[in-house]
Order: structure tokens, then sequence, then C-alpha cells
């Protein structure tokens, strides 16, 4: 009887020792998730990974022979790597994409060929009902951040400044007018005059995912004696930010 009541008690210490480890165990799990996604939280915020911009486009110190018109059209897509400075509210982002810009003349056309030194912006010769330039670049921007709620970089101001390096991908104009009723597209794909590289200083200031964007180039469009001197690219538009 003793040893019986040895073992019961034996017994009632080991399942009170395994009901407090199990409380400690349950309790430790109940806990843990919260912290963890609170840590998640601070250590890997969204970092804009992905940036879409769309935006106007236009050209600045351009001469009076050189007509543009209508709204001119740029759309940027890029993939970023967010670096965080410390535990500030500031990083530094590096990335990489691609550029377009499409920039449309009021009744003029491009002499726009491999056999000549230069372009010539003249008078169109058929009436076109549009009539443009696009310029295709890969790109990669540069970015010093500023996060305004750095635990949810989705939410609250954000403010960036940097700097876009891009090299010509394609060039070409393009002409859409009708014969017979028919809709003839016109398109002319050369590289020969326009810069190679393209250097833009950028901008970017907004709240959440969303933020209004500029750009300008550092530099001209054409290279020189192939086309207008010092006309310089700009872009206003909108950006979405996030991941």
């Amino acid at each position: 009887m003793n040893i019986f009541a040895a073992n019961s008690l034996m017994m009632n210490k080991y399942i009170l020792t395994l009901i407090a480890i199990l409380g400690f165990s349950v309790s430790n799990a109940q806990s843990s998730p919260s912290s963890m996604l609170a840590k998640s939280a601070y250590s890997m915020p969204s970092r804009d990974y992905v940036m879409i911009q769309f935006g106007y486009d236009n050209w600045t110190n351009r001469p009076d022979s050189v007509k543009v018109n209508g709204l001119g059209r740029a759309f940027n897509a890029y993939l970023c790597y967010d670096f965080p400075i410390m535990k500030s509210n500031f990083s530094f982002a590096a990335g990489l994409g691609i550029g377009t810009s499409s920039v449309f003349l009021k009744d003029q056309q491009i002499v726009l060929t491999d056999t000549s030194s230069s372009i010539s912006f003249i008078p169109e010769k058929e009436p076109y009902k549009k009539y443009k330039l696009t310029t295709t670049y890969v790109e990669a921007p540069f970015e010093l951040r500023f996060f305004g709620n750095k635990e949810n970089r989705n939410k609250g101001v954000k403010i960036a400044l940097g700097l876009k390096v891009g090299t010509l991908l394609s060039s070409h104009t393009k002409g859409k007018r009708t014969f017979n009723n028919k809709p003839i597209v016109e398109k002319v794909s050369t590289k020969r005059y326009v810069e190679t590289w393209r250097y833009a200083a950028t901008a970017r200031i907004g709240y959440g995912n969303f933020s209004v964007f500029g750009s300008y180039n550092l530099g001209g469009l054409f290279k020189v004696n192939a086309g207008p001197e010092n006309v310089r690219p700009y872009s206003i538009g909108i950006c979405l930010s996030g991941l």
C-alpha cells in the first residue's frame, strides 16, 4: 500500500510537471507569433522594390523650328533593392528597369535615315493624325530615400532624390495616317542620332504607395551635330511603389 501511495504521489508530480511544461509552451506559442510579426514588421518593412511610373514627357531648350504637340508619354518600370541606413528613416536604393518616352510633333515629321549625318525637322509631307519620336532605355535608378513611417513604409510620407542612368535600347519615329480610307502606319527605326547614354536628376514625394515624380535630363537628347543642340527631355507624373 505504501508502495502504491508512493507511486501515485510520484505520478501526480509527473503530471503536474507535464501540465506546467505544456502551459509554458502554450503561453510562448501564443505570444511568439505576435512578437515575431512585430519584429518582422520592423526589420523587413515594405522597401519599394517595385516602382511603376506614368508621366507626361516634353522637351526643353528646343528651337523654334521644332514644334511639339499633344501629350507626350512616359512609362517607366523598375525593380529596386533598398538598403536601410542603420536604424534611421533614411535608405539608399538602386535598381534596374525600362524607361520609355514618346513626344508628338505638330504638323512636322523627321527625316531620320542612316544615310544622312543629321536629322531634320520638316513640314509633314502627309496628313498624319499622329507623329511621334519614341525612345526606349535600359535604366538604373539610384535614390536617397526618406520614410516618415519606417515600421510600415506603405503608410506615411515618402521623399526621394536621385539620379538615373540609362543606355539607349531603341529609337524610332512613327506616323499614323489614312490612304483610301485605310489606316497606314509608317515607322522608321535608328539609333544613329540619339545619344547612347542619358543621365537624369529625379525626385519623388508622396504618401504611402502613391507619389508624384519628376525627372530632368542633364544632357542633350541628340548627339553633337546630329540634331538640335541642347534639347533636354523632362517628365512629370505619378508613381506607384511598394512590395
